[in-house]
């Protein structure tokens, strides 16, 4: 449920195969917003989101030309990108028109820290994170074995050996738990089928306190010219990922087209105390 004031604003129900004993409730504030997921059950220490039954997560509508007519959380998911479509991620312009460069630079890395570059097609951010952390690592994620291809070339003729490419798959980023500092999406998180589950996913593969980083046209934005479907709106994304149990941290607006929103996994006392 998201309100503003004393206005619901929005609200989602979860139908989910858990026990009628007691309610546990999660929020989190943005502004004069809040997001609230509530859950019919008693876990203890257990993470209720696990329980959600993805069957209801999900709906169907006419597909947009752009979109694939899979609806979640109010929002048509995109069409993807295949593999065909690597010249553009690799465009020329790309850096003038999007200041790669400044992204990078905003994610203040640590030399050590593990990266994952979920849905890295050619490897465009992994190649230029990868200096970045010369005692750490980026595991760059793609569903697609050809942009993995395309990506350990570059790296081979690059020179640059702390990359690795991981065949994820469309609810599985195959990446171990607890082993992530830092996830990035680029344009890539609107084109998953089952973000719920990529979501979750990520929840496990993420360290506790460890952050996201995602990166999505500005659907609010007139002037951004991109497919409707291939943009997103902050409140969008922050209903999303806080309803998947992460904090959003900020919002920076650097960037001419996109937002760049920095989400968190929550550190819970058991992390804290082993």
């Amino acid at each position: 449920m998201v309100s503003s004031g004393s206005r619901i604003e929005s609200h989602e129900r979860f139908d989910l195969p858990v026990s009628e004993d007691g309610f546990l409730a999660r929020q989190s504030s943005t502004g004069d917003r809040l997001t609230l997921v509530l859950v019919n059950a008693d876990l203890g220490n257990g993470d209720p989101l696990e329980l959600v039954d993805t069957s209801s997560l999900y709906s169907k509508t006419r597909p947009a030309y752009d979109g694939i007519g899979k609806v979640y959380m109010g929002r048509q998911i995109s069409q993807v990108m295949g593999h065909l479509g690597a010249g553009w991620l690799e465009r020329s312009k790309r850096e003038q028109e999007e200041r790669t460069d400044l992204l990078v630079e905003m994610m203040s890395l640590e030399p050590d820290e593990v990266i994952a570059d979920i849905g890295s097609g050619t490897g465009y951010f992994s190649l230029r994170m990868a200096p970045r952390v010369p005692d750490g690592r980026v595991v760059a994620v793609d569903i697609q074995p050809e942009m993995n291809a395309i990506l350990e070339k570059s790296a081979k003729e690059l020179g640059i050996s702390n990359v690795e490419t991981v065949l994820g798959t469309i609810t599985d980023v195959k990446i171990p738990p607890n082993t992530v500092d830092v996830v990035l999406f680029v344009d890539a998180y609107h084109e998953f089928s089952h973000p719920w589950e990529m979501k979750r996913s990520l929840m496990r593969a993420l360290k506790p306190g460890g952050r996201i980083v995602l990166v999505e046209y500005r659907a609010e934005d007139p002037d951004v010219l991109i497919k409707p479907h291939h943009k997103m709106s902050e409140s969008q994304a922050l209903i999303e990922f806080e309803a998947a149990g992460f904090d959003w941290i900020k919002t920076m607006d650097d960037l001419p087209q996109q937002h760049v929103l920095i989400f968190q996994k929550p550190v819970r006392n058991q992390d804290v105390d082993g």
